[in-house]
């Protein structure tokens, strides 16, 4: 993993936009998902760091598109299997 890309929202029918969003726009791929609590929801997806750039700023636009998104962030070369911890 090169990239972790990180979208959170408040409630379901968004983050599953937004993740859809984010699959379809770059090569990544899905590393997990967790409730945060309160209705947010984050997903996390993997893949080279200017893919991930592209698939969280997509799932970020389709998010704001349809619901409430509170935040994004993307860790390059974060520490080997930090995606296990959270998802």
């Amino acid at each position: 993993m090169k990239a972790l890309g990180m979208v959170e929202t408040k409630g379901l029918v968004c983050i599953v936009e937004a993740l859809d969003s984010m699959l379809k726009t770059a090569d990544v791929q899905f590393a997990g998902q967790k409730r945060v609590g309160s209705g947010f929801v984050a997903v996390l997806v993997e893949g080279d760091v200017a893919a991930v750039k592209a698939a969280v700023d997509a799932g970020a636009s389709a998010a704001q598109r349809i619901g409430e998104l509170r935040s994004v962030h993307v860790i390059p070369r974060p520490v080997e299997g930090l995606a296990n911890h959270l998802g």
